[in-house]
């Protein structure tokens, strides 16, 4: 599992765009998101750069929890 603190997620429609930016690099892969904390959690059998790269690419500060 990975954990990431998203800076910059703050609504719904963030959810979705981080959820959608993950699974175009693992369409299986389950994302949870806590908007209030910020958090991120990922079950993926993609690596954690993979990942940070795409959220970051979606428009995301990502940093490891």
């Amino acid at each position: 599992m990975l954990r990431y603190t998203i800076e910059n997620m703050t609504c719904g429609h963030c959810v979705a765009t981080v959820t959608k930016a993950v699974q175009g690099v693992d369409a299986n892969a389950i994302v949870r998101a806590d908007v209030a904390g910020r958090s991120l959690e990922i079950d993926t059998g993609a690596t954690s750069e993979i990942v940070s790269a795409a959220v970051a690419a979606a428009g995301y500060r990502v940093t490891p929890a």
